[in-house]
């Protein structure tokens, strides 16, 4: 009966005390600790110190040298975090009810998209929704699923199908892909060229991690190529046409990045495919059940409207 008297005594923890131990937890270190979260290194520690006397468990083991988890530590951190993700979903929850379109948006976007459609994004943004704190993360397509699942992102703006389990996807738009080729190509400039021609070609490919890349073997293979047609590959639209125009090979590119990225340089020729044209499908993309769907819904609405003059096929919500 004492040791329940005492439980029921003990002091609840604190949120100030689990975003403390949490930070400890992930950066084990407690000067790193402090910064990321904007505390001082003594109150961190003491948060921490305090923390432990309310659950009556060690939770750290302080050396002289470095910071460890106990193995409590290591258990309840998990914890710990679930319960900081849980009040940050109540707050966004909270704040999506009292006023749509303000406070913080994360939005993540893949590296193929994020430099032709941002402008529009942005513009849309400032425009229409000035209270909206828009924060970019440009991202490959895996990291940016992570960080929606964990909610460290809350929209997601990249290319589709995703085929993950507790995504949800709002269409935008389609748009084709194109043949950039080297000066003097016997395909540069051309229209109406068979998929069939990728056969042959010597083509230059994003890295791996890219979904662009992805797209780009896929559509090799249902050309009818079966050899992985991969040479010499970049991290980068930018870097992939400069190494057309130096004459290494030639790559594919959506429409909306041609005029930017054949503006880089007066040594390359396009070419388009005929109808059907190879093509790839970009849409919003938030967590099922997301406290502001409605939001997104809208935003969705929205950008379809705003991105009408760019050269793609802007679809429909039940797309």
């Amino acid at each position: 009966m004492t040791v329940g008297n005492a439980g029921a005594r003990r002091r609840q923890p604190s949120l100030a005390q689990l975003r403390a131990f949490a930070a400890v937890a992930e950066h084990l270190h407690f000067r790193d600790a402090a910064a990321a979260i904007g505390m001082s290194q003594p109150a961190l520690s003491g948060s921490v110190s305090a923390l432990e006397e309310a659950l009556g468990v060690t939770l750290l083991e302080r050396t002289t040298r470095k910071v460890l988890l106990s193995p409590a530590g290591e258990r309840l951190a998990v914890r710990a975090k679930a319960v900081l993700d849980e009040v940050g979903a109540l707050l966004e929850e909270a704040e999506a009810v009292r006023a749509p379109f303000t406070g913080v948006l994360r939005l993540g976007v893949i590296p193929t998209v994020a430099p032709y459609l941002l402008p529009t994004v942005l513009h849309l943004v400032h425009d229409r929704y000035p209270h909206l704190d828009l924060q970019v993360h440009e991202e490959q397509t895996a990291t940016l699923v992570d960080g929606l699942h964990s909610g460290r992102l809350d929209l997601l703006l990249l290319a589709v199908p995703l085929g993950v389990p507790g995504v949800v996807e709002l269409p935008l738009y389609d748009e084709d892909f194109v043949l950039v080729t080297p000066p003097g190509h016997r395909l540069g400039g051309r229209e109406g060229i068979p998929r069939e021609a990728l056969k042959e070609l010597t083509l230059l490919l994003l890295d791996e991690g890219h979904c662009l890349r992805d797209q780009a073997l896929d559509i090799c293979r249902e050309a009818g190529r079966e050899d992985a047609p991969v040479t010499t590959t970049a991290a980068g639209l930018s870097t992939l046409v400069q190494l057309v125009a130096g004459g290494l090979g030639c790559t594919l590119l959506p429409r909306t990045a041609l005029t930017l990225e054949a503006g880089r340089s007066s040594r390359l020729l396009t070419a388009s495919f005929a109808d059907p044209a190879p093509s790839r499908r970009v849409a919003l993309a938030m967590r099922t059940g997301a406290a502001r769907s409605a939001e997104y819904e809208e935003l969705a609405a929205a950008l379809r409207g705003a991105l009408r003059p760019l050269p793609v096929r802007v679809l429909s919500a039940e797309a």
